[in-house]
């Protein structure tokens, strides 16, 4: 075990935690007045919900003794065998139980970002029971293909340093079949409540992100410092490339827009960031941030179905790009463990990484319907038109955000 790694560790697992507050600030500011208290509700409840469900089964179906290459089997559950002895597959030099908990922060965040696309039309109750059964079945076998002992993506060669299949890829075409099956809200177009809030929320998640993509190496070492920088880079490349966007399209450069796009440009990372060069990162946060401006801006309108704060635009399209773009731009000369990629002459990675692609948008899609027709039969998973009039905070939580006088 190394000491030094093991406290890097600890600091990646905190910051990591940070994200999800993060995001419910980033979603908060966003949404009506009258929901800025439900639809904060929803992060920090994944943070009490998945904590539970990954100690008692979540961490051993995602990561425990292969059953099949497809999922985890129990002999994990309750943390049995999860101590402070390292698990050398996994993190030879940081005690067990650590890496159960840095894995934690993951499991629970990506939930909580799926409840951006139903934002202020959803009911609580089915809102509990949707993330407990959809990380148990969606996000936990994932994990498995990608990043456990056998799974069946790793042993196809599959890269995915920091969840962008696991974790954005997942949520955000999770969150578009549940924006399509609840449909619509009333009034869609609305503006941010608090912006303020949404700006502080975009900071913490990129403060935060340096624990979940730099901490993904497991260790202090040069593929940490490699992801460190490669993902301020692409947050940074991306904000500008959004910016510009708006300034050439709308004539105005927004502050929602650069700190979207710097959102945009972390998801698109996540996959690459311990694979890839600083300027192949530069590249990837760039067209990844042009891609989603589009998306969100015309592809949502064309289509027209309603997620509300744009989980699919920007972590479903973004966690694409970035699967795919590993399988361009990853570089052995960057991390030995990985692959070249099309860029370096290895074509078969670009293919496995779509394979990868494909098959998480499948099972995403299938799983999360499934779940989402469960919940709707045994809570009605659509606020009614009173609740949603009123507001979310008021009709179902009983409080108000904002006391005005």
């Amino acid at each position: 075990m190394n000491t030094g790694d093991t406290a890097f560790m600890f600091l990646s697992t905190v910051l990591v935690m940070l994200m999800t507050p993060g995001l419910a600030f980033f979603y908060g500011g966003m949404v009506k007045e009258k929901n800025v208290l439900s639809t904060m509700m929803h992060s920090y409840c994944c943070i009490a919900i998945v904590s539970l469900q990954w100690v008692l089964v979540g961490y051993s179906l995602a990561f425990g003794p292969d059953i099949s290459h497809f999922i985890g089997n129990l002999d994990w559950a309750f943390l049995n065998h999860v101590g402070f002895k390292p698990f050398a597959a996994y993190a030879p030099t940081i005690p067990h139980n650590l890496f159960m908990m840095f894995q934690l922060m993951f499991a629970i965040i990506t939930p909580a970002l799926i409840s951006g696309s139903f934002a202020e039309r959803i009911k609580f109750p089915a809102f509990i029971a949707f993330v407990l059964l959809w990380t148990t079945l969606v996000y936990d076998p994932v994990a498995h293909w990608v990043w456990g002992t056998n799974g069946w993506l790793k042993n196809l060669g599959a890269l995915d340093f920091a969840g962008g299949t696991v974790v954005h890829i997942s949520s955000g075409v999770s969150a578009l079949v549940a924006a399509i099956y609840i449909g619509k809200r009333k009034v869609t177009k609305t503006s941010p409540n608090q912006l303020p809030l949404t700006i502080l929320g975009a900071g913490l998640l990129w403060f935060g992100w340096f624990g979940f993509n730099a901490g993904s190496a497991l260790g202090l070492n040069d593929v940490t410092m490699t992801a460190f920088i490669t993902t301020n880079t692409s947050a940074a490349a991306a904000a500008i490339a959004w910016m510009a966007c708006e300034w050439i399209v709308a004539k105005k450069p927004t502050v929602l827009g650069t700190v979207t796009g710097a959102v945009v440009g972390l998801v698109a990372i996540t996959p690459a960031a311990g694979f890839v060069t600083v300027p192949s990162s530069i590249i990837i946060g760039a067209i990844g941030s042009i891609i989603c401006y589009f998306a969100v801006t015309y592809l949502k309108p064309k289509f027209k179905y309603d997620d509300a704060l744009d989980a699919f635009g920007c972590h479903g399209i973004g966690g694409t790009w970035g699967s795919i773009a590993t399988g361009i731009f990853a570089t052995k000369a960057v991390n030995s463990s990985g692959a070249n990629g099309l860029l370096y002459g290895n074509a078969s990675l670009f293919g496995i990484q779509i394979i990868a692609t494909v098959a998480t948008y499948i099972f995403s899609i299938v799983m999360t319907l499934i779940i989402l027709k469960i919940v709707d039969s045994i809570f009605k998973i659509r606020a009614n038109d009173d609740e949603e009039e009123f507001g979310l905070d008021i009709t179902i939580h009983g409080e108000k955000g904002y006391h005005i006088s």
